[in-house]
Formats: C-alpha cells, structure tokens, sequence
C-alpha cells in the first residue's frame, strides 16, 4: 500500500485544495488582462483601467479588490497601484517577467476537461499540433521552457561527466538552454539544437546574442556567454520522422518522452542511440516515476496533465525507459537525481 503522504485528515484540508483554483484564475485574468502592464508607473482608478482594458467598471473593480487582497496591488484612496513583486515579476516588460504565465492561462482550458478525459482515455482538447499552433502560443512556450531549463541546466551540466564531449544533439532542445550551459564547460565543444520548423526560428532569438541598446524584456532571455555562438547551431525536424544525423558524444533529450507514446519513445531513442559514437552518452530528463506511479508527485500530477493536453503522452517509470534505452543498445543505464531534484536516465552506446 502506498501510503499518501501528505495524508489528509480533516475536510479543512481538502477544502483548501478545492478552492486553490480561485486565486490562481484571479491572477491568470488579471494576466491575460494585462492589468499589471497597464498599472506601471502611476496608479489608476477602476473607471480609468476599465476603459483601457475595455472592461465593465464594477467587475474590474472586483478584480483588482481581490488582486489587492492577495497581495498584488496596493490600493489607496480608490487608486490601484502595482506592488515591488508586480512591477519585477508581472510585466511583460519587466527583467524577470514571469512569461510562463501565458502558458499556465492555455493549460487551464485543457484541465477543465478532466472529467471528459478521463471517460474517453485520451485528450478531448483538440488543438493543432505544436508546429502549427499561434506564434504567441509558440513564444510563450518555449519561453516558460526557458526558464525552467536556466537553473536546471546548471545542475544536469554539474552532474555530467562531460570530459569527453565534443559534440553535443539536444533533441527538442526549445531555447538552447541546456546546450549553451554544456559548450560553457568547454571551449571545444559544439551543439545542434533540434526541433520543429517554427521552433527553431524561435530558438534562434535565445543563442544569438541581442545588440547593446536591446529592448529591455530581451534582458530576461538568457543568451550565450561570449565565444559559444559560432559553436551552436539548429536543425529543423520532426524528431519522430527525420534523421538525427550521426558522430554525437552525447544525445540529451529533456522534457519530450512524456509528450509520446511507448512505442514512439522505443522510436526517438533508438534514433538517438544510433546518432551516438561508440561511447558516447544518451541522456534523458523527465519525471522519472517509481512502479507503482505515486512518486514523485509533480510526476504524478504531470500524468494528468498529459492526458488532459496529448493524445498519447504519459509520465513512465524508471523500469520503462530502461528498457527502451537497452532495447535501443545503451548500456551501464543509470539514474541521477540532483539537489533540486531533476531526474536523469543515463546510458552509453558502447
């Protein structure tokens, strides 16, 4: 028996949960609103932000209680004005804006169809794939995959032995982040990021260094350090159907096995494998389950997210992809799991 932990035991517990949602729709509205872009610098009245936003006074009003009342804006003599964390955190041209939010709004109509998945065993959201989807929704993604690789690279990079790459294929590699953290280790070593067509133009924008007078949300893409450029490039494809090439030292592959079936899985990582040197390293990052699919819980709760937003995705478990991995003719299979708790499969071609 798997014991939950943490356990609930009282209803207080669970109401909490249950309710959860009521803050985050909140902030997600005030988002797509863009209420914080609009309350930069001097405050406003709810009549005054109603009218830029196009909104109705008395509802605007409501919302911008609510967002004062979780600690998001101040509120003084009936005038609402960003707080410190807003102003750096909130908008959309802000250093450290918080881009993934957009994201979060997107993934709020897939999980509203729980229920319906559930019943069916698959996504009932149908939307076009990834490559043909909106450029907003493109940005927006590989945006908030950004900046969930920045830190998570420097701790894949530290728990790799990365003495004897040269060459490095990230498949599905969105912005470069983990690359561009692997060639900052060693000035001989070069990178292919590869994924879809209209990924990679946007992935371009985060390898290639801005001018100096850059607009100032470009200061919150993480760019190559000086002398890796030249030394990274991409490759437009479809890892399921195109050639990966091949005379790889390491093939890392993060956060793409849950978006497939385990038979596309036992495919991308056979390509994988055969683009590999004798040698050479076939790495892959994801939520790595135990068997009974408990834990880890993010893990857990990411299943459902792909089976509310993908028609075949899952989380699987360390016990899978080791035999997709052997299968494929990688060998001295092992897990890694970091301080921060990114979790690493790791093999050689040998």
């Amino acid at each position: 028996m798997t014991k939950p932990e943490p356990e609930i035991t009282n209803p207080s517990q669970l109401l909490e949960m249950v309710n959860a949602f009521r803050k985050s729709r909140i902030i997600l509205s005030a988002h797509e609103l863009q209420v914080f872009d609009h309350l930069r610098g001097k405050g406003k009245r709810s009549n005054e932000l109603a009218q830029l936003l196009g909104t109705k006074t008395k509802a605007t009003d409501r919302l911008l209680n609510a967002l004062t009342a979780i600690g998001l804006l101040y509120k003084e003599s009936e005038v609402f004005t960003n707080t410190p964390f807003s102003s750096q955190f909130l908008v959309s041209d802000a250093p450290d804006f918080l881009s993934g939010l957009s994201l979060t709004n997107h993934t709020w109509k897939t999980w509203s169809t729980l229920t319906d998945a559930v019943k069916a065993g698959t996504s009932v959201y149908f939307e076009d794939p990834i490559n043909e989807r909106p450029e907003e929704w493109q940005n927006a993604f590989i945006a908030a995959m950004h900046r969930r690789a920045g830190p998570q690279a420097i701790e894949v990079a530290n728990a790799l032995d990365l003495s004897h790459t040269e060459r490095v294929l990230d498949v599905g590699g969105g912005s470069g982040a983990f690359t561009m953290e692997f060639l900052s280790r060693n000035q001989e070593m070069t990178g292919v990021v590869f994924d879809l067509p209209n990924i990679v133009g946007i992935t371009e924008k985060f390898i290639t260094p801005p001018p100096t007078a850059s607009p100032k949300r470009e200061r919150s893409i993480r760019h190559p350090a000086s002398g890796i450029r030249h030394r990274l490039t991409v490759k437009a494809g479809d890892y399921l159907k195109d050639d990966f090439g091949s005379g790889y030292d390491l093939v890392f592959m993060s956060a793409i096995i849950h978006i497939n079936s385990p038979e596309e899985n036992r495919l991308l990582i056979r390509k994988g494998s055969e683009a590999l040197n004798t040698g050479g390293q076939l790495v892959i990052l994801d939520h790595i389950m135990n068997e009974d699919r408990t834990e880890p819980e993010v893990g857990a709760i990411f299943a459902i997210n792909m089976l509310v937003g993908t028609k075949h995705g899952d989380t699987y478990t360390e016990t899978e992809i080791l035999s997709w991995m052997q299968d494929a003719g990688i060998h001295d299979v092992y897990l890694i799991t970091t301080p921060g708790g990114v979790q690493l499969m790791v093999g050689k071609q040998v």
